[in-house]
């Protein structure tokens, strides 16, 4: 006849330890599925958005160009014009990256990354 033993003081830290552990890891996996989850989104509108915007400039363009073909009496000029100005609006973003736009990203990421853990802060409170 086997008795049923009551495990001891150390045995049931140790279950309980254990079962924290596993609960801490399934939570920050929940929380990176979130994040991931809220990055994914973001980017498939960013997608969208994108696209939208440059089939819009496209178009834009193709009637800007006709619009100064038709005031040179060129073609050749009017597009000419159209191409300058896109040249002139890379070679200011690309001055500007580094000082502006970068900071600007990485100030979203954060955002994003750090919402969560404002809303616990202040659940906590």
């Amino acid at each position: 006849m086997s008795e049923a033993k009551e495990p001891g003081y150390f045995e049931q830290m140790e279950t309980l330890l254990q079962q924290y552990v596993n609960d801490r890891i399934l939570l920050l996996k929940l929380q990176a599925t979130e994040k991931a989850s809220r990055i994914g989104s973001l980017a498939l509108i960013f997608i969208v958005i994108a696209g939208l915007v440059f089939f819009m400039l496209f178009f834009i363009s193709i009637m800007a160009g006709y619009f100064f073909a038709e005031l040179t009496g060129s073609l050749f000029y009017g597009f000419s014009i159209v191409t300058g100005v896109y040249v002139v609006l890379v070679a200011i973003l690309l001055l500007v990256r580094k000082k502006y736009l970068g900071p600007f990203l990485v100030n979203i990421f954060i955002r994003i990354f750090s919402e969560k853990i404002n809303d616990q802060d202040e659940e906590a409170k």
